[in-house]
């Protein structure tokens, strides 16, 4: 068995036969006399006990279990993209079919409600904790499907109040942005909740989660020309 040696002088490394164990010699780099460590000085790491179950040999019958990452492939990477660019597209062809930002009302309901759960999707991939076990194949699609529907329902909900104030008549103008700073807080703490419920985020995360389809769903408002703040 050979032993681990390092000069004092120079620091270089090397090994020597057992044979040399407690004996002086010259270092075959810097020449300078070192004396090799006896073996009862060399340090022996020994592997961990095995713990649980063993079978007649004394080998570990359960093994660990080892947590598999999931991130996104780059086949959905470019699949989000493009679904990105192709909703943008949808959006402005919208603009200059409706000018004036008379888009059907039919137009941003349906939008809202489809692009939530894909939405839902993309954030809880790179903003789930890593320290916890990721939710996969059909459980994650519903937990994000039904995420993505609770967030399209804030913004119904959003769109009843405001019509049941006005007497379920259309508003002569969207709302004032003072009364809206005071409603966003409220629809974010929703989307937290929901994000907290369906995706096990904490509040913090989900606020940031929820406030990724807001902004999606304003950005396309904007896009064809409806005010951002009504939807008709």
């Amino acid at each position: 068995m050979a032993i681990d040696v390092t000069c004092p002088g120079c620091h270089t490394r090397f090994q020597v036969s057992e044979k040399f164990a407690g004996k002086s010699g010259p270092c075959p780099k810097c020449k300078k006399t070192i004396k090799v460590p006896d073996l009862k000085d060399k340090v022996v790491i020994h592997a961990p006990e095995v713990s649980g179950p063993t079978d007649s040999k004394g080998k570990a019958v359960l093994q660990p279990i080892f947590r598999e990452e999931v991130r996104l492939q780059t086949p959905q990477i470019v699949a989000i993209a493009g679904s990105v660019v192709g909703v943008m597209a949808i959006a402005l062809v919208m603009r200059l079919q409706f000018p004036g930002g008379h888009v059907p009302l039919l137009v941003p309901i349906l939008g809202g409600i489809l692009l939530g759960p894909p939405l839902a999707f993309a954030g809880y991939t790179f903003l789930r904790d890593d320290e916890l076990a990721p939710f996969r194949g059909q459980e994650v699609l519903v937990r994000t499907v039904a995420c993505g529907l609770v967030y399209a329902l804030i913004w119904g909900i959003y769109w009843l109040v405001f019509a049941y104030f006005n007497n379920w008549k259309p508003l002569s103008h969207p709302p004032d942005w003072q009364l809206m700073a005071a409603v966003l807080p409220v629809m974010v703490g929703l989307g937290a909740l929901t994000a907290q419920s369906a995706l096990e985020f904490e509040l913090g995360m989900g606020a940031l989660h929820y406030s990724m389809y807001l902004a999606a769903t304003v950005i396309l408002r904007l896009l064809m020309n409806v005010d951002p703040r009504w939807t008709i």
